[in-house]
């Protein structure tokens, strides 16, 4: 049997030859020590580092870069790290989601600027992943991700805790007078006790479970903590896996197929994933060329039961999940409604990746017969109040609330938000709905996590602990309660929430998935001929340009000018 001809790499096309350009690359490239056969046609492999100290969930990745090197070295590869912009979700104002678009143009520039045949793609906190996956997908080279992993269970006084969910529990029981200050002060050092990402169910987790469900991740991705020393063996994995990639030409949009969205759907539906799946996968999405509409999420996941029982959703936290099995076994679990013909970045189908995958704790990983919840999934809402949908995650709501009638009391910003909530007159009862305006993508800008409004003073020391609360913003994936977000259109281009006022009658039927206001269309045509749209925050700078370009929550809130492949061609010559 003859052997087939080897593929010309990409990276050739600046280290091959004896031109005069091959030796400017080349002889720069070795003011670090490379040898000469470091450019001896091997696998230039270019690993993406989100690592930076602001952004504390990615900043064990100097050392976790060290055991991918050594990977792509142990296949024969040239492993090169470059740095991106880090959306880190816990310090980045105004929200780190207003730079997911812009750390995804630095990964897809990057990537098709410099001498890389395949990548690795560094992920950890919220932002990193959707960024750096739509940012690789628009180049469309041979790329695996890798996670930095969530932290360990936060632990506080006997009891576990968790990151995000706890911090909102614990801060509705001060402002109720039933937890102290000392006390909240004293959980703030017990929560985050190591290295990496919420350890919660929240985006970070939620997205790399849904990087392994696309099949971006070698199997156990998602879960094993930053600190299990498994961590360090799927980085060196990894590496060696990214170079047999590039020998394959085994690219993102093999992978990325509409069957693979499918899969990750049902899979946050089973998880009790984040309500921000929602846009990173539709902008992902939108990336590789695949259809994904916001239809997608209630056709693939509605039927789907929540089986994982982790907060916010649930009980437990990511480090059980692992130590449960992880992804992989709730794919066995689901295996009937998955596609398992499906390619992964392993070389084999989803089914031949997860093959002996277990659940070794069935209250962790419930079983098909006990769900968490019987229909889980992200519900999409539809009426005169979000003609182009909203969302509302039902396994983080309160059933009693999941149909309601009740009186508007509206905040057209967060900044008025905050000035009233609190005040003993403002007139509202638990059966009202809470209305937040203008903090979509135009509108705060960046879509900020503000959609999962604190329920007033007054109300939660008389025990109140759920609302219905509808906005055009996001919440964080650690937040719980009967929240209606990403309403589209959104305020600040006129969408029809920019125009509820106090008292309007709001209807909420999530079986149905109906979302109404009971106004006349005559009378919102008046409202509307009224209205006018909020002066932009910023003149100027990558805001304005946000602001300008971003497409509505729906579609991805992406930059319209990025959607799409653009392929890796090898740029022109500079010298």
């Amino acid at each position: 049997m003859s052997t087939p001809p080897r593929r010309t790499l990409r990276s050739q096309a600046w280290f091959g030859g004896d031109s005069k350009d091959s030796f400017i690359h080349r002889s720069w490239m070795k003011n670090n020590g490379l040898p000469n056969d470091a450019f001896d046609g091997r696998p230039v492999i270019g690993i993406c580092n989100t690592f930076s100290e602001l952004t504390p969930c990615n900043a064990h990745f100097r050392g976790l870069v060290e055991h991918i090197k050594a990977g792509v070295l142990e296949a024969g590869g040239l492993p090169l790290e470059f740095p991106v912009f880090s959306c880190g979700e816990s310090n980045l104002r105004p929200t780190a989601m207003l730079f997911r678009n812009l750390a995804s143009m630095d990964v897809e520039e990057s990537i098709r600027g410099n001498p890389m045949d395949g990548v690795v793609l560094m992920a950890g906190c919220d932002k990193t992943t959707p960024s750096l996956l739509m940012g690789a997908a628009s180049c469309d080279l041979p790329t695996i991700l890798i996670s930095g992993g969530p932290m360990l269970n936060g632990k506080f006084r006997g009891m576990d805790i968790g990151s995000g969910t706890d911090v909102w529990k614990f801060s509705e029981d001060v402002r109720a007078g039933v937890m102290s200050r000392d006390d909240f002060m004293a959980a703030e050092n017990a929560m985050s006790r190591s290295p990496g990402h919420c350890m919660t169910m929240g985006t970070a987790s939620t997205m790399a479970s849904m990087a392994e469900s696309l099949g971006v991740t070698l199997p156990g991705n998602a879960a094993y903590p930053a600190v299990d020393a498994h961590r360090a063996r799927l980085a060196r994995l990894t590496g060696r896996r990214i170079v047999a990639m590039v020998h394959e030409d085994l690219r993102l949009s093999q992978v990325l197929t509409k069957k693979a969205f499918a899969n990750a759907i049902r899979m946050n539906a089973a998880i009790g994933g984040s309500t921000n799946a929602v846009v990173h996968l539709l902008a992902i999405a939108g990336r590789v060329g695949v259809n994904l509409t916001l239809d997608c999420w209630d056709h693939f996941g509605r039927d789907v039961p929540t089986l994982v029982n982790l907060m916010p959703s649930g009980q437990y936290l990511m480090e059980d999940f692992c130590y449960a099995g992880g992804i992989p076994a709730v794919m066995q679990e689901l295996s009937d409604v998955l596609d398992l013909d499906v390619l992964t970045v392993t070389g084999r189908n989803l089914g031949e990746a997860i093959a002996g995958a277990r659940n070794y704790n069935p209250d962790v990983i419930r079983p098909r017969g006990n769900p968490l919840l019987a229909h889980g999934g992200i519900a999409v809402l539809r009426g005169n109040l979000a003609p182009n949908g909203a969302i509302l995650k039902p396994s983080a709501a309160s059933p009693e609330l999941m149909r309601h009638r009740g009186r508007a009391v509206v905040f057209n910003s967060i900044e008025d938000y905050k000035a009233r909530v609190d005040d003993p007159a403002l007139d509202i009862d638990e059966s009202c709905v809470m209305v937040l305006q203008n903090c979509g993508p135009k509108g705060y800008p960046g879509m900020a996590e503000v959609g999962n409004m604190a329920l007033p003073k007054k109300l939660l020391e008389r025990g109140v602990r759920d609302m219905v609360r509808i906005s055009d913003a996001r919440m964080s994936g650690t937040a719980f309660g009967t929240v209606v977000l990403h309403a589209a259109p959104e305020a600040a281009v006129g969408g029809p929430i920019a125009l509820v006022r106090d008292g309007d009658a709001i209807e909420l039927d999530v079986e149905a998935r109906r979302l109404h206001v009971d106004v006349s269309d005559d009378e919102l045509a008046r409202r509307k001929a009224a209205w006018s749209a909020p002066a932009p925050a910023m003149k100027g700078g990558y805001q304005s340009l946000y602001v300008e370009r971003v497409l509505q929550a729906d579609r991805g809130a992406d930059l319209d000018f990025l959607v799409g492949c653009r392929g890796h061609d090898v740029p022109r010559e500079s010298h």
